[in-house]
């Protein structure tokens, strides 16, 4: 498989937005750190603090992150940004993710996400970059629907990275997108790990 070809199926799973809600099954997206893997079997640590046991398939790849800078962020990038809205009202980001040219337009559109409460995903085009009070600000663009949201200076930028089942170890924190079967049991759709310092959002 051509290293063009990983780094477009490490971004996919940047896209847990469309994907998730296009699901047959339930879907859950677990936050949390590794317990431990056996068997095909992963245990975590949940933020909320209950202990899941999730199935990863055969195919699941994990993928991990890479920290960018503002610098990369170019007029005409297409990004996800996850942000809340500051007392003024304007939306912060949290975190900046800049896909690859090939994963264009994928999950365009603003939609409600569970960071944090009142936080949002934002998946759109750049159509310019601007300074804010405390960094910058990009005005984005989804659907020919104009947003504009502020990246404060300590915001991470980041894009996907390669992984393997060897960096799910104890203790490792780890974002997934998993099923729920009738029964209750998870099945991990997606698996994006930390490694070299660099963790999912949680």
């Amino acid at each position: 498989m051509s290293l063009a070809r990983r780094t477009l199926i490490a971004a996919a799973l940047l896209l847990p937005t469309v994907s998730a809600f296009a699901q047959s099954s339930p879907v859950m997206r677990i936050r949390g750190s590794v317990v431990g893997f056996a068997d095909s079997t992963l245990t975590i640590a949940t933020r909320e603090g209950p202990s899941v046991s999730i199935t990863l398939p055969g195919t699941l790849t994990p993928s991990s992150l890479k920290r960018l800078t503002m610098a990369d962020i170019k007029p005409n990038s297409f990004i996800a940004t996850v942000a809340a809205p500051d007392a003024a009202g304007n939306l912060q980001a949290s975190y900046v993710m800049i896909f690859p040219e090939a994963m264009r337009g994928t999950g365009e559109g603003h939609y409600d996400w569970d960071l944090a409460p009142g936080t949002s995903m934002t998946n759109a085009t750049v159509a310019s970059i601007g300074s804010a009070t405390a960094g910058h600000k990009l005005s984005l663009v989804y659907k020919n629907t104009p947003i504009d949201i502020d990246v404060p200076d300590n915001t991470p930028i980041l894009s996907a990275a390669q992984a393997s089942r060897d960096d799910l170890r104890p203790g490792v924190r780890v974002f997934i997108i998993a099923s729920k079967a009738a029964d209750g049991s998870l099945t991990a759709n997606r698996l994006y790990v930390g490694k070299d310092g660099v963790n999912p959002p949680q």
